[in-house]
Protein backbone atom coordinates (compact mmCIF):
# COMPACT_ATOMS: atom_id res chain seq x y z
CA UNK A 1 0.00 0.00 0.00
CA UNK A 2 2.64 2.83 1.29
CA UNK A 3 4.77 1.33 -2.40
CA UNK A 4 1.53 2.60 -4.57
CA UNK A 5 0.66 5.54 -2.15
CA UNK A 6 4.72 6.65 -3.00
CA UNK A 7 4.41 5.88 -6.55
CA UNK A 8 1.30 7.94 -7.02
CA UNK A 9 3.41 10.89 -5.07
CA UNK A 10 6.07 10.40 -7.73
CA UNK A 11 3.77 10.42 -10.49
CA UNK A 12 2.12 13.73 -9.66
CA UNK A 13 5.46 15.20 -9.24
CA UNK A 14 6.62 14.37 -12.41
CA UNK A 15 3.32 15.71 -13.74
CA UNK A 16 3.67 19.09 -12.16
CA UNK A 17 7.23 19.17 -13.17
CA UNK A 18 6.41 18.60 -16.87
CA UNK A 19 3.73 21.47 -16.86
CA UNK A 20 5.93 23.95 -15.33
CA UNK A 21 8.33 23.04 -18.32
CA UNK A 22 5.64 22.82 -20.96
CA UNK A 23 4.25 26.72 -19.71
CA UNK A 24 7.95 27.65 -19.23
CA UNK A 25 8.89 26.38 -22.88
CA UNK A 26 6.00 28.13 -24.19
CA UNK A 27 6.67 31.45 -22.32
CA UNK A 28 9.74 31.18 -23.76
CA UNK A 29 9.11 30.66 -27.12
CA UNK A 30 6.14 33.40 -27.31
CA UNK A 31 9.05 35.87 -25.54
CA UNK A 32 11.23 35.08 -28.14
CA UNK A 33 8.77 35.19 -30.67
CA UNK A 34 7.43 38.87 -29.89
CA UNK A 35 11.13 40.17 -28.90
CA UNK A 36 12.44 39.10 -32.76
CA UNK A 37 9.12 40.79 -34.19
CA UNK A 38 9.61 44.20 -32.31
CA UNK A 39 13.21 43.80 -33.45
CA UNK A 40 12.37 43.79 -37.61
CA UNK A 41 9.28 46.33 -36.80
CA UNK A 42 10.69 48.72 -35.09
CA UNK A 43 14.71 48.97 -34.81
CA UNK A 44 15.74 47.21 -37.90
CA UNK A 45 12.21 49.23 -40.01
CA UNK A 46 12.05 45.88 -41.60
CA UNK A 47 8.86 47.49 -43.18
CA UNK A 48 10.20 50.44 -44.80
CA UNK A 49 13.02 48.66 -45.99
CA UNK A 50 11.11 45.77 -46.83
CA UNK A 51 14.19 42.89 -47.10
CA UNK A 52 17.69 43.45 -46.00
CA UNK A 53 20.32 40.42 -46.84
CA UNK A 54 21.99 38.91 -44.18
CA UNK A 55 23.62 35.92 -45.67
CA UNK A 56 23.93 34.44 -49.35
CA UNK A 57 20.98 32.47 -48.09
CA UNK A 58 19.00 34.39 -45.68
CA UNK A 59 16.96 37.34 -45.24
CA UNK A 60 15.26 39.09 -43.59
CA UNK A 61 11.69 40.27 -45.42
CA UNK A 62 9.15 42.66 -44.55
CA UNK A 63 5.46 40.30 -45.01
CA UNK A 64 2.29 40.88 -43.46
CA UNK A 65 0.64 37.55 -43.64
CA UNK A 66 -2.97 37.74 -43.28
CA UNK A 67 -3.85 33.72 -43.04
CA UNK A 68 -2.85 30.73 -41.53
CA UNK A 69 -0.12 28.35 -43.13
CA UNK A 70 0.88 28.69 -46.90
CA UNK A 71 -1.98 31.05 -47.70
CA UNK A 72 -4.99 29.51 -46.37
CA UNK A 73 -7.88 30.87 -44.46
CA UNK A 74 -6.57 34.60 -45.29
CA UNK A 75 -8.93 36.75 -43.38
CA UNK A 76 -9.14 39.64 -45.63
CA UNK A 77 -11.70 41.18 -43.23
CA UNK A 78 -11.91 42.74 -39.69
CA UNK A 79 -15.06 40.11 -39.04
CA UNK A 80 -12.53 37.71 -40.98
CA UNK A 81 -9.55 38.45 -38.87
CA UNK A 82 -11.63 38.04 -35.79
CA UNK A 83 -13.14 34.87 -36.71
CA UNK A 84 -8.93 33.71 -37.64
CA UNK A 85 -7.99 34.94 -33.50
CA UNK A 86 -11.69 32.62 -32.02
CA UNK A 87 -10.32 30.00 -33.95
CA UNK A 88 -6.59 29.79 -33.12
CA UNK A 89 -7.69 30.95 -29.27
CA UNK A 90 -9.53 28.02 -29.19
CA UNK A 91 -6.90 25.96 -30.44
CA UNK A 92 -4.73 27.27 -28.43
CA UNK A 93 -7.04 26.44 -25.55
CA UNK A 94 -7.05 22.72 -26.86
CA UNK A 95 -3.63 22.46 -26.66
CA UNK A 96 -3.37 24.07 -23.36
CA UNK A 97 -5.74 21.30 -21.70
CA UNK A 98 -3.40 18.49 -23.49
CA UNK A 99 -0.36 19.99 -22.38
CA UNK A 100 -2.18 19.98 -18.75
CA UNK A 101 -2.73 16.26 -19.00
CA UNK A 102 0.04 15.09 -20.62
CA UNK A 103 2.52 12.54 -19.22
CA UNK A 104 5.33 12.47 -21.44
CA UNK A 105 8.41 15.29 -21.34
CA UNK A 106 8.74 14.94 -24.91
CA UNK A 107 5.21 15.48 -25.92
CA UNK A 108 5.05 18.43 -23.14
CA UNK A 109 8.23 20.32 -25.19
CA UNK A 110 6.23 19.75 -28.67
CA UNK A 111 2.93 21.24 -26.81
CA UNK A 112 4.85 24.04 -25.36
CA UNK A 113 6.71 24.90 -28.52
CA UNK A 114 2.77 25.12 -30.41
CA UNK A 115 1.03 26.61 -27.56
CA UNK A 116 4.06 29.50 -27.54
CA UNK A 117 4.15 29.86 -31.09
CA UNK A 118 0.32 30.45 -31.42
CA UNK A 119 -0.36 32.78 -28.96
CA UNK A 120 2.68 34.99 -30.54
CA UNK A 121 1.13 35.46 -33.81
CA UNK A 122 -2.38 35.25 -32.10
CA UNK A 123 -1.09 38.69 -30.34
CA UNK A 124 -0.11 39.83 -33.56
CA UNK A 125 -3.20 39.37 -34.97
CA UNK A 126 -5.20 41.26 -32.43
CA UNK A 127 -2.36 44.21 -32.61
CA UNK A 128 -1.89 44.81 -36.18
CA UNK A 129 -4.80 42.37 -38.09
CA UNK A 130 -2.24 40.24 -39.44
CA UNK A 131 0.97 38.60 -38.56
CA UNK A 132 4.50 39.27 -38.96
CA UNK A 133 6.90 37.08 -40.90
CA UNK A 134 10.43 38.04 -41.84
CA UNK A 135 12.25 35.44 -42.18
CA UNK A 136 13.62 34.08 -45.52
CA UNK A 137 15.33 31.00 -45.83
CA UNK A 138 16.39 30.04 -49.78
CA UNK A 139 18.99 29.29 -52.19
CA UNK A 140 18.82 30.79 -55.11
CA UNK A 141 15.69 31.57 -56.22
CA UNK A 142 14.49 28.01 -54.69
CA UNK A 143 13.06 29.08 -51.30
CA UNK A 144 11.93 25.56 -49.53
CA UNK A 145 9.50 27.19 -46.76
CA UNK A 146 7.44 30.11 -47.17
CA UNK A 147 8.60 33.57 -45.11
CA UNK A 148 8.15 33.16 -41.55
CA UNK A 149 8.87 33.76 -38.33
CA UNK A 150 10.17 32.51 -34.72
CA UNK A 151 6.13 31.75 -33.83
CA UNK A 152 5.85 29.52 -37.10
CA UNK A 153 9.04 27.71 -37.05
CA UNK A 154 7.98 26.13 -33.02
CA UNK A 155 4.68 25.47 -34.26
CA UNK A 156 5.95 23.14 -37.56
CA UNK A 157 8.87 21.65 -35.31
CA UNK A 158 6.43 21.00 -32.17
CA UNK A 159 3.74 19.41 -34.64
CA UNK A 160 6.62 17.79 -36.07
CA UNK A 161 7.86 15.93 -32.93
CA UNK A 162 4.35 15.16 -32.03
CA UNK A 163 3.59 13.40 -35.38
CA UNK A 164 6.66 11.59 -35.62
CA UNK A 165 6.32 10.57 -32.04
CA UNK A 166 2.88 8.97 -32.26
CA UNK A 167 3.82 7.44 -36.60
CA UNK A 168 7.30 6.08 -35.22
CA UNK A 169 7.29 4.91 -31.82
CA UNK A 170 4.91 2.62 -30.49
CA UNK A 171 3.53 1.73 -26.50
CA UNK A 172 4.53 -1.46 -25.62
CA UNK A 173 1.11 -3.78 -24.91
CA UNK A 174 1.53 -5.60 -21.61
CA UNK A 175 1.35 -9.15 -22.08
CA UNK A 176 -1.95 -11.25 -22.49
CA UNK A 177 -3.11 -13.30 -19.68
CA UNK A 178 -4.63 -16.41 -20.59
CA UNK A 179 -7.54 -17.41 -18.34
Amino acid sequence: MAESVSALLRERTAEKNHRMLGFSVAALIFLVDQVTKYIVTYPLDLQQRRVMQLFEIFDLRWVENYGVSMGFLTAGTDTGRWLLVALTAAISIGVTFWLWREKRRDDTIALALVLGGAIGNIVDRVRYGYVVDFADLHFGDWRPFLIFNVADAAITIGVLLLLFRALLTRERKAPHKET
